[in-house]
């Protein structure tokens, strides 16, 4: 059984790179299914709350999800993930921050 873990995990390359040289990038998408949207955070307002733009042009007031509150700092110009609340509009829940290389892998597949 030991022998077969080893195996798995070997063949996890974490510095995989793609036939063109560039690193193997793997980006989580919005889901449609659950009113998931690409956002970009524009202003900080304290106490987990920030002013997104979403990319259809929309202001809303963003909320830090608990969960990724404490696992990664959002700031201004990072390329997020949101929710729009279905009970109260101009508000939405913030789910996920894209990393450089991430946004970099969405422009040039034109996500975003």
């Amino acid at each position: 059984m030991a022998d077969f873990r080893k195996k798995n995990a070997q063949e996890v390359n974490l510095n995989a790179t793609n036939p063109d040289g560039t690193p193997v990038v793997r980006v989580r998408l919005p889901k449609k299914w659950n009113n998931e949207q690409f956002a970009i955070a524009q202003t900080m307002h304290g106490a987990n709350h920030i002013s997104v733009r979403s990319l259809d042009g929309v202001t809303l007031m963003g909320r830090i999800k608990g969960k990724i509150k404490k696992r990664a700092w959002i700031r201004e110009g990072d390329t997020i993930i949101i929710v729009p609340w279905s009970f109260q509009e101009g508000k939405c829940d913030i789910i996920y921050r894209y990393l450089k290389p991430q946004t970099d892998w969405l422009r040039k597949n034109r996500y975003i």
